[in-house]
């Protein structure tokens, strides 16, 4: 039997009478899929290297409070890159609702299957919006920094005081600079189709900044990582974007309901 990368065997010998054509698909399709996952990987790494310079000038930036300029300068940054990750994967994305993204702050509230939900909800929304994220993202090195200058907030799950000072902080940016955020009320990945509970971050944040929440159905990014134990395959992906729900006037006992 063909033992191949530690997988179960094909069942197929390479000598077998009618079977080297199949054989030959298979190893053609995992090398397919395990260069396609490579490339991805070093396309993600180099890309934050390659951007190290505008990174740097971004801090400077930042550190000068001009945060229109820093802005100006990251979005774009992150977009491309959100674009191509989406592309080198394979991951096409069909969006629908984009009308119903009013002028102003808001909270988008997605469901959560998959990694894929970042550089999709990054590449393809009216713009990147600063997500708030989980506290060992911290750890990472590049990635935090970009997610810093983007206003992304940090939530450790375990720490319920760190976590109000921190939707606080997002709430504070929606009033002071008119900023949107991402967050994903179930907290972690689903792996699959199957939806988790929801938590009411999302909705205090929004209720204590006066802004509107923006339900956005996410389905199909599972497949393109964590269906394939993490290999990363093609997938098509469907976004829809559903219409806000106000928060203005609402109160604490509606947010958690």
């Amino acid at each position: 039997m063909i033992q191949l990368s530690g997988r179960k065997s094909t069942g197929f010998r390479r000598g077998d009478k009618g079977s080297g054509w199949v054989y030959n698909r298979f190893i053609s399709r995992e090398g397919a899929v395990f260069m396609r996952t490579i490339i991805w990987f070093i396309y993600f790494w180099g890309y934050l290297l390659f951007a190290l310079p505008k990174m740097k000038r971004a801090q400077r930036l930042q550190a000068a409070g001009e945060l229109d300029a820093r802005d100006a300068l990251v979005e774009p940054m992150i977009q491309k890159w959100a674009r191509a990750l989406l592309r080198l994967a394979g991951v096409q994305v069909e969006l629908t609702g984009l009308e119903n993204i009013p002028e102003g702050p808001a909270v988008f509230v997605p469901n959560h299957q998959s990694y894929f939900d970042i550089p999709v909800l990054l590449a393809w929304l009216d713009k990147p919006h600063p997500l708030v994220s989980k506290q060992e993202v911290k750890k990472i090195p590049l990635i935090r920094t970009w997610m810093e200058l983007l206003d992304c907030v940090f939530i450790d799950r375990d720490n319920a005081r760190q976590s109000v000072t921190a939707l606080g902080t997002a709430a504070a940016n929606m009033t002071q600079r008119g900023r949107s955020f991402i967050i994903f009320p179930e907290g972690t990945r689903s792996r699959g189709e199957e939806v988790g509970e929801f938590k009411n971050g999302g909705f205090r944040a929004a209720l204590k900044a006066g802004v509107p929440v923006i339900p956005v159905v996410i389905d199909g990014t599972y497949k393109a990582m964590e269906a394939n134990h993490m290999w990363i395959h093609p997938a098509s992906v469907q976004v829809k974007v559903l219409p806000p729900v106000p928060t203005q006037g609402m109160s604490r006992e509606e947010a958690k309901c």
